[in-house]
């Protein structure tokens, strides 16, 4: 499993794995022992806390995936820098978001092709929750990035 879960990004480690009727749960954490402040730019590896925060993956084996990452929170060692603390961040999923890049870019394949209610419809069939303004709102995010 561990293997998987380094397919998503290799800086995350395994910790274990339950499923729950049709919900696939998979915890994880952060294996670095640096971390970069966003704000700064300044390593870290002082932890202020932990907490959990759970995301959305791709289906596996016909199961909706959530992903439980034991997310830091770190101190900013640097007496410059604004912020105190602040979170570990990951490349595979935007800050603050509830679903991974990967199933935001599987996402918008689908939609491409579509009608977001249509896709919308489809991809709740196959264990995704979105909702057709979710696929909106990503749509033009994308489009407001291409620019």
């Amino acid at each position: 499993m561990d293997e998987f879960v380094k397919l998503l990004d290799g800086n995350l480690d395994y910790v274990s794995h339950e499923l729950l009727d049709d919900v696939f749960y998979i915890t994880v954490k952060s294996n670095r022992t640096k971390v970069i402040c966003p704000f700064c730019g300044f390593a870290s590896s002082k932890t202020h806390s932990v907490y959990l925060r759970s995301f959305q993956d791709l289906p596996l084996q016909g199961k909706k995936v959530i992903l439980l990452l034991q997310n830091r929170k770190m101190f900013c060692l640097n007496h410059d820098c604004k912020h105190i603390t602040f979170a570990e961040r990951f490349d595979f999923m935007s800050h603050k978001a509830k679903k991974t890049r990967r199933l935001e870019d599987e996402i918008i394949l689908l939609s491409l092709n579509c009608s977001s209610t249509a896709a919308a419809e489809l991809l709740k069939k196959n264990y995704v929750d979105v909702g057709k303004s979710t696929i909106c709102n990503l749509l033009k995010k994308r489009k407001n990035n291409n620019r």
